[in-house]
């Protein structure tokens, strides 16, 4: 029984995964049991920052897994605290709470609005139409799509959606007992959209008028895919809080949400814990990334970027098929229309590994080592794809 009917026949049916099984992988290129070889434009979805077996990764894991691996939220370690240290100096935000996931951080945060709100007898929190916020009951809830609900019966109460971009519709979702709203500066499941940023300034300004809570989901769209550190940074708005992981890490599982003092006084302990979160493997991991994202990684995304853009819009121009290029840094999308599901495996039979932003969309979030002839080789490989079309 070879890796793929194995897993067929033991592993939940959550995923509709491609018929490949990954063996392993070096900076951009991954490649499978058979040894065929894959230009990696997914990412881990957005979450090998620093591309496969990066040298000064695998060995940091070697060494911290021969120190100390786990020993627990009861006592303090050099890697939780030093990478602490470095995402509040970096940021507008003062403290940090670390986890294990995306989902984990929006639960975070969400239990930290209502703990916010429940000072003033508010708990209403808005989402955004079209946002994707993890799979857990909170964050799905807090998914303004409803096909992520169908068939879990009722969601959480006190969640409301707004139009995205919008701020006319928060205006008016908007009551006396919102206490919170959170969305992502740049959709990603949703469709790749960026925020306006007028729109964000306004939110930001509504929020203070109105002592509300302002959350940004930069799990997908931070940790330096837009070419700043926080995906707040590109976009010059601060949030009250923000939600990370993907690439926090590099690959070794993590996230964080921080806050502003004000806001993360709320928590005392007993509020909230992780047993995983912060754990000295992980944390020294999510050092590692920031300094050599720090080193003239985020420069080279903000610079490639452009030239991700460039090549796209040059597809865009040459076949009727694709209807919008959008996104920024190193997480953007292309709209075609029809569904892109058939692209993307003809590209995946070609070596190029992407993967969908709803039906219509195809995403790019490679590794932030990207260089101009890895987006060379990827634009020319779904150039064939599309010329077969």
């Amino acid at each position: 029984m070879n890796t793929i009917e194995k897993g067929k026949k033991y592993v939940m049916n959550t995923y509709n995964r491609f018929p490949i099984a990954l063996d392993h992988g070096e900076g951009m290129y991954v490649y499978d049991e058979n040894g065929k070889k894959y230009l990696d434009f997914l990412g881990g979805i957005a979450v090998n920052s620093l591309g496969h077996a990066h040298p000064a990764l695998a060995e940091n894991i070697a060494n911290q897994a021969k120190k100390l691996i786990h020993c627990s939220n009861l006592y303090w370690t050099a890697p939780m605290a030093n990478l602490a240290e470095k995402l509040v100096k970096e940021s507008e935000l003062d403290r940090v709470f670390f986890c294990n996931s995306g989902a984990e951080s929006i639960e975070a945060a969400l239990k930290l609005a209502r703990k916010f709100g429940n000072r003033t007898g508010r708990q209403e929190i808005i989402a955004m139409l079209h946002s994707f916020h993890g799979r857990t009951f909170g964050a799905v809830t807090a998914t303004g799509q409803t096909h992520y609900h169908e068939g879990f019966g009722d969601m959480l109460p006190h969640i409301k959606y707004a139009v995205f971009n919008n701020i006319e519709s928060i205006k008016s979702t908007i009551t006396k007992n919102t206490c919170a709203v959170i969305m992502e500066p740049v959709q990603g499941e949703g469709g790749i959209h960026p925020a306006n940023i007028d729109f964000l300034k306004a939110v930001r300004r509504l929020c203070d008028e109105k002592n509300i809570m302002l959350i940004f989901d930069e799990v997908q769209c931070g940790c330096g895919r837009l070419g700043t550190y926080f995906a707040y940074q590109t976009f010059g708005v601060t949030p009250d809080a923000l939600c990370m992981a993907k690439g926090i890490a590099g690959g070794i599982p993590m996230g964080a949400m921080m806050a502003k003092q004000a806001f993360a006084d709320c928590f005392n302990p007993g509020d909230h814990a992780s047993t995983f979160g912060g754990n000295p493997m992980a944390a020294s991991c999510g050092n590692v990334v920031f300094d050599i994202l720090k080193n003239g990684v985020l420069e080279n995304v903000a610079e490639n970027g452009k030239y991700l853009t460039e090549k796209l819009n040059a597809l865009k121009s040459k076949y009727d098929v694709i209807k919008d290029v959008r996104g920024i840094g190193y997480m953007q999308g292309i709209e075609l229309d029809m569904p892109v599901s058939g692209i993307i495996s003809a590209a995946i039979e070609n070596g190029l590994l992407l993967a969908n932003a709803g039906a219509n969309v195809v995403r790019f979030v490679p590794a932030l080592i990207a260089e101009k002839k890895h987006i060379d080789e990827a634009t020319e490989i779904l150039d064939k794809v599309l010329s077969s079309l």
